[in-house]
């Protein structure tokens, strides 16, 4: 039998292609030269594609836990992969909005929504670190794809071609990933661990159905405290581009700040929270976190042309919101079950989608009314304390096994 840290290759194979939903950036600057589109029209299919994503994941989530991982994550691997080779077909913005929006989104939804479950299942005593490495590769996607899109492939051989290019080349990393995206046999157990081992460490003493977990008030406040902390992170993020520019940092470093810095602080968070997790606990890594991203924020708008310090800043508010996306879906198993974790975690993760379209918006609209970043940045602050409250008031839910005669 394959070992289960297999599984693990097989999710950060899967997510290193899907994770470059976060270089889209670096298709907009071509795309409005080659078309004259503006950049709220651009703009919209990132979140067109963030909405389908988070709604595809619920369903996709079902779908796992009824009929297992792998058509799941073939079908994202397939979709995902279709949509960015369509998009070297674009004429229209519409067009556009269907390819890597809606099919795009749907890939997302549908790959995404496989490696947490699989490895929570295959690793009930280091969970936290496997789900970290399987979905750190979401967040270093973009660092690897993005300047290879925008310093190798678009200059040398054009959008349209690059569009096949990462298509193809997405087709064979997701499908070979969703391959080995597959449950362990019932009753699994790693050598040496056992289910009591579990409940000790805080695992789930019943398998929460979705119906039962939306009964829990641990569901609400980790929802509220998930969209809130991810809306101030993204609120941050989407106006950290224009806020380097209007102090004055160059191309070349920010280009730097962005698509390097950014995306391995995001994927530092998500595997190092992750493995900490495990040490420390789920909510209390998330309360920490959270906790950081509070101070971190305003003291990135502070740092202003340091180019050193806005670099520890933006890696800093990268991690602690990469901390959210593998903590989060570590933490559903751990009070909710794996049974349906799939679901489960689908419903939690809808906070993510309406963080998507609130945080950077927020952003936008209150630069528009100061014409000034800091508006923003001190209301992301605001925004995570918020968060952590609502994660210092959430408890484990707490219910008997029921008993089988």
């Amino acid at each position: 039998m394959i070992g289960r840290w297999w599984r693990v290759a097989g999710g950060l194979s899967m997510n290193f292609a899907l994770g470059t939903l976060y270089a889209w950036s670096v298709f907009v600057a071509p795309l409005e030269k080659q078309f004259g589109w503006k950049r709220a029209d651009t703009s919209m299919v990132f979140t067109i594609a963030v909405m389908v994503f988070a709604l595809s994941f619920v369903v996709a989530g079902r779908i796992q836990d009824k009929f297992g991982p792998l058509y799941c994550s073939l079908a994202g691997g397939i979709l995902v992969s279709l949509g960015f080779f369509l998009c070297s077909f674009t004429t229209s913005l519409m067009y556009l909005y269907i390819c890597f929006g809606v099919i795009g989104g749907l890939g997302n939804g549908f790959g995404y929504a496989t490696p947490i479950p699989v490895m929570a299942k295959w690793f009930p005593d280091k969970r936290g670190l496997a789900v970290g490495l399987a979905v750190g590769g979401y967040g270093a996607g973009s660092a690897i794809f993005g300047p290879l899109a925008q310093l190798k492939l678009i200059p040398n051989y054009g959008l349209p071609a690059t569009f096949q290019i990462l298509g193809a080349i997405f087709f064979v990393m997701t499908v070979s990933g969703a391959l080995l995206l597959k449950n362990p046999p019932p009753g699994y157990q790693p050598a040496g661990w056992t289910q009591a081992a579990a409940s000790k460490g805080g695992g789930a003493v019943h398998e929460f159905s979705a119906g039962e977990m939306l009964q829990t008030p641990t569901f609400y406040l980790m929802w509220v405290g998930y969209a809130l902390g991810c809306s101030a992170g993204l609120m941050v993020i989407s106006q950290l581009v224009p806020f380097a520019r209007s102090v004055g940092i160059a191309a070349a470093a920010l280009s730097t700040m962005t698509l390097v810095v950014g995306a391995f602080g995001n994927a530092s968070g998500r595997i190092l929270s992750g493995w900490m997790s495990d040490k420390l606990g789920r909510i209390n890594v998330l309360r920490a976190m959270i906790g950081i991203s509070i101070v971190a924020m305003p003291a990135l708008y502070a740092a202003g042309s340091n180019v050193g310090a806005l670099y520890l800043a933006v890696f800093v508010v990268y991690w602690c919101y990469g901390t959210q996306l593998s903590v989060n879906g570590v933490a559903a198993s751990d009070f909710w079950g794996t049974r349906n974790a799939g679901i489960n975690y689908g419903l939690l993760f809808t906070a993510w989608g309406v963080a998507g379209i609130i945080g950077p918006r927020i952003g936008g609209v209150l630069y528009d009314k100061y014409h000034d970043y800091k508006a923003a940045f001190y209301t992301a602050s605001a925004l995570a304390a918020v968060a952590l409250l609502c994660e210092l008031a959430a408890k484990r839910p707490t219910r008997a096994v029921r008993q089988t005669s």
